[in-house]
């Protein structure tokens, strides 16, 4: 089935500047997505990469940190837009919604795990968090008597530790 010039031109745009998968902007279109890869590759020969356009989208804003903080926005943008379409539109099956909640979900894997490597700084403050918060727990599970001094400790702390990976 021949596909009006709008719709390509729509996966391309979903793609590109929306932030979404090919995948995801495939289903979106209620395109097969052999065809927004045949797309893709025909518009690379004919010298419009795609992957180009969006990589310059995404360093538009600066530094590693601003595009990871770009990437995990278009993330959230995306997962947004995904599940507003799904409870809009009544026309997807239950295999299409399925396999468009299966690509949000992976996309949203390898979001978290890219972000991890751009944002070093960010991942260990939250660990550090985490820890302190786990910490806390175990406190005041297993040492209830002590849990007041920890936290007059605690408190002062978890600032300084912002303080030390925010700089």
């Amino acid at each position: 089935m021949a596909h009006p010039k709008e719709v390509r031109d729509k996966v391309r745009r979903d793609y590109v500047s929306g932030r979404q998968t090919l995948e995801v902007a495939a289903m979106l279109n209620k395109v097969p997505l052999a065809t927004a890869r045949l797309w893709k590759k025909s518009a690379k020969e004919m010298g419009d990469d795609w992957d180009k356009v969006r990589a310059a989208y995404l360093l538009a804003g600066g530094g590693v940190e601003e595009v990871a903080q770009m990437m995990l926005a278009g993330l959230i943008i995306q997962y947004q837009d995904v599940m507003t379409r799904l409870q809009e539109e009544d026309d997807l099956d239950t295999v299409g919604r399925v396999k468009l909640l299966g690509s949000l979900s992976d996309s949203y894997a390898k979001n978290i795990s890219t972000n991890q490597k751009l944002m070093p700084k960010t991942s260990e403050l939250a660990i550090a968090m985490k820890l302190l918060n786990m910490q806390m727990e175990w406190v005041k599970e297993s040492c209830p008597q002590h849990l007041p001094a920890f936290l007059a400790v605690i408190e002062p702390f978890a600032k300084h530790i912002e303080t030390a990976f925010s700089s």
